[in-house]
């Protein structure tokens, strides 16, 4: 195993929405993988990070 191995993300986030009634704010988020340059864009954090957390573990 190699452990230079390095993985980098830089993570947007976007306000989409705000619910009117709740107040409950809705955001877009865009991971971008630097070694590939690779853009994905996510509606939650949970699904953001399970793509990082994905991609990390390929590396």
């Amino acid at each position: 195993m190699d452990l230079q191995q390095i993985a980098s993300f830089v993570v947007r986030f976007q306000l989409a929405a705000i619910e009117m009634e709740t107040g409950k704010k809705q955001w877009r988020i865009k991971v971008t993988h630097v070694q590939e340059d690779r853009e994905t864009l996510f509606e939650s954090m949970e699904d953001a990070f399970m793509f990082m957390k994905e991609i990390a573990e390929d590396v």
